[in-house]
């Protein structure tokens, strides 16, 4: 069986990275459950794990492969192989560690759309929405709101406005599945080649989405609990799926609970950066320090409190904020490229093809 990996995303820059190493074989992964790894080469689907080398070398988890990478691979028998190593990322998806703090873990890689679901019931939450913006920016993929279950929405206009300030910049996609037509809009991300990941909470709808655009029943849903309109969890393995489209879709378990590894809060809350460069002291935390004009903007009503909180909110819990500059520039390294040295790799290739 031969596959054509262009038709799974493979770019010119990937097959360039893996052209250094002739004897090993190119894939991507397309299924994760834990330390195993299911992954689609040209020649077929092999299981993986990784490479006693691979293990001793990496220092953090984000530099272990997840959903979405392109790997090189040496075949152990017809149908098993070891991961010897991750290519660069164009675009990475990750969270903060529940169990580990200070540490990422990788949701997806290499895509080119995240949409960000929450449904139009009593799940939406605009403050969680800012947050799950702010990881989906740091990504370098482009995030897209989806607000699932329009048909259980009674007041959608008073939603759409508490969320007009925070998706500026941001396509925004009301849909239902009970609806066919509303789901229009999400096609025209699903181009051949190009990969999208669902993220949200658990029971927003995004299996069920994902069904919808497949055109069968792929992933396990369950519905909400009537009583309080909870989701319970469904996904529990992340893997990527062909839709007819051409495109792909990467289904992620829901995250009932949201920490930040990165973000970019600059992009996520555009008009609070604008305003803090306005402030008398560059390190302003805009709360008692005189000349501050964020705190005047909330003062002549021009922008939410609640906003400024939650802004302030993130920016202390990020990991990151504690580190230096050069401690940071090496921990983003990391998370793209897997280490300072693949990085120069990639450098000294784009200026060979100058």
């Amino acid at each position: 069986m031969i596959i054509d990996l262009k038709t799974y995303g493979l770019t010119p820059d990937f097959e360039r990275a893996a052209a250094g190493k002739p004897h090993a074989k190119l894939g991507r992964v397309v299924n994760q459950q834990r330390n195993l790894y299911r992954v689609l080469t040209a020649t077929g689907e092999l299981k993986a794990q990784l490479s006693g080398k691979f293990r001793h070398v990496a220092t953090t988890q984000t530099e272990f492969p997840t959903v979405g990478d392109w790997v090189l691979l040496t075949a152990l028998t017809s149908d098993r192989a070891q991961i010897q190593q991750v290519l660069p990322r164009r675009s990475v998806l990750a969270r903060g560690s529940v169990h580990q703090a200070g540490q990422g873990q990788l949701i997806a890689a290499n895509l080119d759309t995240v949409f960000i679901c929450t449904s139009l019931n009593e799940e939406f939450n605009v403050r969680r929405l800012e947050r799950y913006l702010t990881l989906a920016w740091e990504s370098r993929a482009t995030p897209v709101i989806v607000l699932t279950k329009m048909d259980l929405c009674r007041d959608l206009a008073t939603k759409m406005a508490a969320l007009e300030t925070v998706s500026v910049g941001v396509e925004t996609i009301i849909c239902s599945v009970k609806e066919p037509a509303s789901l229009a809009p999400l096609h025209q991300y699903t181009t051949p080649g190009r990969t999208v990941a669902f993220i949200g909470s658990s029971g927003v709808g995004k299996s069920t989405l994902i069904n919808a655009l497949l055109g069968r029943t792929e992933l396990v849903t369950r519905t909400i609990r009537a009583d309080d309109d909870k989701g319970r969890h469904t996904t529990t393995a992340r893997q990527l799926l062909q839709l007819p489209t051409g495109g792909l879709v990467i289904d992620t378990p829901g995250m009932r609970e949201l920490q930040l590894y990165a973000g970019n809060l600059d992009q996520t809350f555009g008009d609070v950066a604008q305003l803090a460069t306005r402030c008398r002291f560059n390190d302003c935390s805009h709360q008692t320090e005189p000349g501050c004009a964020v705190r005047a903007a909330v003062e002549r009503g021009e922008l939410d409190p609640q906003r400024v909180v939650s802004y302030q909110k993130l920016q202390r819990e990020m990991s990151y904020q504690d580190l230096n500059a050069r401690q940071l520039e090496q921990a983003k390294i990391e998370r793209m490229f897997g280490g300072k040295r693949a990085m120069q790799q990639v450098v000294r290739r784009a200026k060979k093809r100058r």
